[in-house]
């Protein structure tokens, strides 16, 4: 067993080539397990700054220097943030104080309505059960409320934190953006100097991760927006709110949308009961779901590498664990690294061994 094992770590993990590739994995994934809260505005700008230089490398093949492009696109960036500060913040949370405020006529409203099953339907549905439905939703409910509460709470109490993200993380993104190629020879000095492997992996995972993540924040712009307006033309409450987490949860595919059904449906059970605008609501965020699934992320995500569904549930079930919504924003990224360091690694050591084959 140990002869086995030992042939095996030969022939896969003794080349340095190999070593380099797996060690600089694990300190990057130890660091942001480790410390992944206290940097996060750095993450955060990280990305942030990788998604600006679309729109910059494409200003550059126009004939605009670079310099140009990055003040243009940066500022850009900047007047997008304040509109989201100044327009779209406060309309989110009115909608949540309004949600706050109506919840208990909603809730009643809907208990009414649930109350009447037994007499529609006494085949199907009995009043015990409603009963412990009704006790269940009534649980549910005040557990969420009192998250909210301490999400609110906690919120007050990290206003200044708040404020000092939105100063340090812009101007981070500016120097991420201005000094790149200083930081990238910066961070290669301390690096092996053979890292063939490591750079290949990267080759192929960089244009994936750059597809994936710029055409996921269409697809969240595009489904947020489709449904704002849908919801608003059905004249759901809470339209801004519902359809914000609408759209995020494309983050998660095939889990997002089985999630969301219930809270849209829900609303508009507690606003109308059992009625033709709730089957309107259901039939439309169900067609919404399906163009999105069928036509929208595969039109825009068409080159990112095809990942077998099972996988990416596995991906986001583990990277969601670790890193919460970062996780599932990244867990397709993520898996399609791991599948291009195994496929890299496999392929290194088939060329490695038909390469030592004539000699032996």
């Amino acid at each position: 067993m140990l002869k086995q094992f030992k042939k095996w770590v030969d022939q896969y993990l003794s080349d340095p080539q190999i070593v380099i590739l797996f060690t600089l994995l694990i300190v990057g994934f130890i660091l942001i397990v480790t410390m992944g809260g206290m940097l996060a505005p750095v993450i955060a700008a990280v990305v942030i700054a990788y998604l600006l230089e679309g729109p910059i490398k494409g200003m550059e093949h126009l004939g605009i220097s670079r310099r140009i492009a990055m003040l243009v696109v940066f500022l850009l960036f900047l007047v997008g943030l304040l509109l989201i500060l100044i327009h779209l913040l406060p309309l989110l949370s009115k909608q949540i104080a309004q949600l706050l405020q109506e919840l208990p006529a909603l809730i009643a409203n809907g208990q009414k309505e649930l109350m009447r099953m037994p007499e529609k339907y006494p085949e199907l549905v009995s009043q015990s059960q409603v009963k412990d439905f009704i006790e269940f939703l009534k649980s549910e409910i005040t557990r969420l409320g009192q998250f909210a509460l301490s999400i609110s709470i906690a919120s007050v109490r990290s206003i200044i934190t708040i404020v000092i993200y939105l100063v340090l993380v812009p101007l981070m993104i500016f120097f991420f953006l201005k000094d790149k190629m200083k930081i990238l020879v910066w961070f290669k000095a301390f690096l092996p100097a053979n890292t063939r492997l490591a750079a290949e992996v990267w080759q192929e995972v960089n244009q994936q991760i750059g597809n994936y993540v710029r055409g996921k924040i269409w697809e969240i712009a595009i489904v947020w927006t489709v449904s704002y307006l849908t919801f608003t033309a059905l004249d759901l409450k809470f339209s801004l709110l519902i359809s914000l987490a609408v759209g995020l949860s494309v983050l998660a595919p095939y889990i997002g949308a089985t999630v969301m059904f219930f809270p849209v449906a829900l609303v508009g059970f507690f606003q109308w009961g059992f009625s033709s605008p709730l089957l309107a609501i259901v039939i439309a965020y169900t067609i919404l779901q399906a163009l999105d699934g069928n036509l929208l992320a595969p039109l825009l995500l068409s080159e990112v590498v095809d990942i077998h569904p099972i996988a990416i549930i596995v991906a986001l079930l583990v990277f969601g664990s670790f890193w919460g919504m970062w996780g599932l924003f990244f867990a397709i990224p993520l898996a399609t690294l791991v599948h291009a360091v195994l496929k890299t690694w496999i392929n290194y050591i088939r060329e490695k061994s038909e390469a030592e084959a004539p000699a032996t």
